[in-house]
């Protein structure tokens, strides 16, 4: 005997937002390995519903509460001994030291996993009882990165308090724009130290050149190069080598020692003289990318005109606002708080949430109570965010999500976590890297003893070597993913488009195929009543009475048209209460009215589980309907059917070009999914044009047709985010739409559309294939140009040379990147 119990994994493990996380495996793992339980496993959540455990357990060897206890118990203990964070932090301007950190937060005791992002994002998993959240700063003040506030928060600092850590921080430069290394020169000392030293250079070379000066004073000129340009190199050649690690700061440096010990010091002091430069520019350049996404946090203003109790207005910080407070918003101010209007009219631009290039108009609620109850339900043209910008009405809102809750700050987190998923291209290079560089150096010991094979002096062997240790370098492979990911995803999110990591930004441009939703994706998710036919001595006012009744119970999208429009079909006949409402998923409706029992639902519904079929009359009625592309509903009160309700659910405006735009894009095959009628399905896919339609899909029918899919190949499915969330998390790539409004989709998908329109599709998949274009080039570009320079280097190129032609490669691959940042596609995504 077996049965089953869902938990919902927020009350398990409370830190966990993910169902991917860690903690979630090492929970079912040691739920498996209990008496009495035979499996352990995640269940995506959906609607207003968290992800659940679902535990099947023997109910002979251990009751249900055993069962909850035990489950209670492993995940109280797993919060208790794991910690996850997510942190910003500055000091990580580029992808390699990013990696160094990573590492060597890896090796500290306790941490379980680390990742750190160029974008200066840290997610750390560790065990509480072997480090502390004191033990990861000390690490990376040691590596000179320093946590800063999260930069959803950071926007929402009072002025004063702000200007406070400005001075607190003055050491720092420019704040969060400040490079990798600070010094004496704040953000720009890396890229003075790197002017320094090009100076000394030049005046040593005038010098030895065009002077009869001693030769001490050239020599002093190049090592005061050596001293400025090998400053920041050598840091981080000392601290990979800690790590017992070859990186490409540690072959600058043996190549520019070893030009020295030649007495070539000039082409040494030009080796670490472009490769700072480039190191300088690099971080400028990743800098402008990063400042794309930190110009996110600095949209919502950090106070708020609100007005309390007695009706007076005061100004407060944000972070003081609270749930139910009524703000101000004037004309062409931006909002500081998510919320729902409650005076006044206005348009509202979106742009800086959801990309929507067109304001939207806004107008009061009309039930200020059930929107504060609801405020996740509350429609579109009534609910507004932080960060947008007011049109030229005054209006007044009623704020719904606390400071550090709304979808801005969310949007911003999500990005700045984002970036710590390496793309598969990423993860690659760095093992390729990991490869190739001891590769490099057994090549270069090789060439230091050439001379034992052919008739050459061992200066000349060594001066070889050198130039081939540069020349291996792959300074431009290591930079050319993960800058173009972070150009990418920060291009996206301006856009209102949330893509979570290199990962989804990559596969997505490599999909051919795409699943559709119909209701709220493909149409506009409002149907409304088309047909009523009621059965033989039934009239309209009597079967939509009953309708309407139980139908205002229940929030289907049907169920909300028959409740919105059937008061037009009761001749003013009052309403009666209905109750005990059951939803049967995917199916319908059951409740009682007068005592009664009634069911609405799908003609599939009758004749199984228990109900009678449908009579010859409603049949008749119901296959008519269908055949004019319509969704039907049976109503049957007691034992007698009282008719059929006929809905239809109209394509969104932009629906047509989308698709029309996606195939010119190169999606070869796109499959729309309804749970309707399969007539019904396919009249709706043929007016979008979309070829396939599958139709009569329950919920869990819809799972495994993506899983069908995913089978013959990669393929991304496009969902509301709510009712799909299942089939979302089970495709290879999940698309919600409208996720501005909804935490479950920002949680459960991969690819967010915060703005609730079609439009904004295309422009996904066309940056995303642009990243995957512009990485292969990149790749092409570093590992071509290491592959034209070692044979070119072993065959007597010079140092210089190399040197100009290495540098020049990781430059023009970081500037190719940068391209991304300025995407623009026909659908106007700005």
């Amino acid at each position: 005997m077996k049965d089953k119990v869902r938990l919902d994994i927020p009350l398990l493990l409370p830190e966990i937002e993910d169902e991917a996380d860690r903690c979630i495996g090492r929970l079912t793992m040691e739920l498996q390995g209990r008496t009495g339980i035979q499996e352990a496993h995640v269940v995506a959540g959906h609607d207003d519903t968290p992800a659940q455990l679902c535990i099947h357990y023997d109910p002979d060897i251990v009751p249900l509460e055993r069962v909850r206890e035990i489950a209670k118990g492993a995940g109280a203990a797993l919060t208790e001994k794991y910690q996850h964070i997510h942190w910003s932090v500055d000091g990580l301007s580029h992808a390699r030291k990013a990696r160094t950190v990573a590492d060597r937060l890896r090796n500290l005791p306790g941490v379980v996993e680390a990742e750190a992002s160029a974008a200066g994002a840290i997610s750390v998993e560790f065990s509480r009882s072997e480090a502390t959240e004191d033990d990861l700063r000390k690490a990376l003040a040691d590596m000179g990165v320093r946590q800063r506030p999260e930069p959803a928060l950071a926007s929402q600092l009072p002025a004063k308090k702000a200007h406070a850590d400005e001075r607190d921080d003055h050491d720092h430069g420019e704040g969060e724009h400040e490079h990798a290394h600070g010094g004496i020169f704040g953000a720009n000392t890396e890229l003075i130290f790197a002017l320094i030293c090009g100076g000394a250079l030049a005046t040593g070379f005038a010098i030895e050149k065009l002077t009869a000066a001693p030769a001490w004073i050239p020599l002093a000129c190049y090592l005061a190069a050596y001293v400025f340009g090998g400053w920041f190199t050598l840091r981080e050649a000392i601290e990979n080598l800690r790590l017992k690690r070859f990186e490409i700061d540690t072959l600058m440096l043996v190549a520019a020692a070893g030009a020295a010990a030649l007495g070539a010091w000039a082409e040494g002091a030009l080796l670490l003289f472009l490769f700072s430069l480039g190191h300088a520019l690099e971080h400028y350049a990743m800098g402008r990318a990063k400042r794309a996404i930190e110009a996110l946090a600095e949209l919502a203003p950090r106070t708020a005109v609100v007005r309390r109790g007695d009706g007076t207005l005061s100004e407060v910080a944000v972070e003081e606002l609270v749930i139910g407070d009524i703000v101000i918003v004037k004309p062409n101010e931006r909002l500081a708080a998510d919320g729902f209007v409650v005076v006044g009219r206005s348009s509202v631009n979106q742009a800086p949430v959801t990309g929507e290039s067109v304001p939207v108009d806004k107008e009061p609620v009309p039930d200020r109570a059930q929107a504060a109850a609801q405020p996740d339900k509350v429609s579109a043209q009534h609910r507004v965010f932080a960060g947008t910008i007011n049109g030229p009405g005054a209006i007044e809102i009623a704020v719904t999500r606390l400071a550090a809750d709304t979808t801005l700050a969310k949007v911003v987190k999500m990005v700045s976590e984002a970036e710590t998923q390496k793309s598969p291209t990423q993860r690659f290079t760095d093992r390729f890297e990991r490869v190739f560089v001891p590769s490099v150096l057994a090549l270069v010991v090789v060439l230091l003893f050439a001379g034992v094979v052919i008739d050459e002096p061992f200066r000349d062997s060594f001066y070889r070597a050198m130039a081939v240790l540069v020349a291996a370098s792959p300074c431009a492979l290591a930079i050319a993913t993960p800058s173009a990911v972070l150009s990418g995803v920060a291009r996206a999110a301006r856009g209102g488009v949330l893509i979570k990591g290199g990962g989804p930004l990559e596969t997505l441009g490599a999909l051919n195929a795409l699943a559709f939703d119909k209701t709220g994706t493909l149409t506009e998710g409002r149907p409304r009543i088309t047909d009523v036919v009621p059965a033989a001595g039934v009239d309209n006012a009597k079967l939509m009475t009953i309708a309407v009744a139980v139908e205002r119970l229940s929030d289907h999208p049907l169920a909300e048209a028959i409740a919105r429009d059937g008061e037009q079909f009761l001749d003013g006949q009052p309403v009666p209460a209905a109750a005990d409402l059951i939803s049967l998923t995917g199916r319908g409706v059951q409740a009682r009215v007068d005592g009664e029992k009634v069911l609405i639902g799908k003609a599939e519904m009758f004749g199984q589980g228990g109900f009678a079929p449908l009579s010859a009359e409603t049949a008749q009625t119901i296959e008519r309907l269908r055949g004019q592309g319509r969704t039907t509903m049976a109503v049957r009160l007691g034992e007698r059917d009282l008719g059929a309700i006929g809905l239809m659910d109209t394509p969104r405006a932009a629906a047509k070009d989308a698709i029309a735009r996606l195939k010119a894009l190169g999606i070869q095959r796109m499959v729309m999914m309804s749970g309707d009628n399969q007539r019904v399905a396919t009249a709706v896919a043929a007016e979008v044009g979309i070829d396939e339609a599958w139709g009569d899909l329950m919920p869990e029918d819809k799972v495994e047709a993506i899983k069908k899919l995913r089978a013959e190949m990669p393929v991304a499915m496009v969902g509301d985010g709510v009712n799909d969330a299942p089939a979302i998390a089970n495709a290879t790539v999940g698309i919600a739409m409208g996720a501005a409004g909804s935490d479950v989709a920002l949680e459960t998908a991969d690819v967010a559309l915060m703005a609730d329109d079609l439009a904004h599709l295309p422009f996904a998949v066309g940056l995303s294939r642009s990243t995957r274009w512009i990485i292969r080039q990149n790749l092409v570009v570093s590992l071509g140009v290491v592959a034209l320079l070692v044979p070119a280097t072993i065959l007597g190129l010079g140092i210089g040379p190399a040197v100009v032609a290495h540098e020049g490669s990781t430059l023009l691959v970081v500037f190719n990147a940068l391209r991304l940042l300025a995407y623009r596609d026909n659908g106007g995504a700005q």
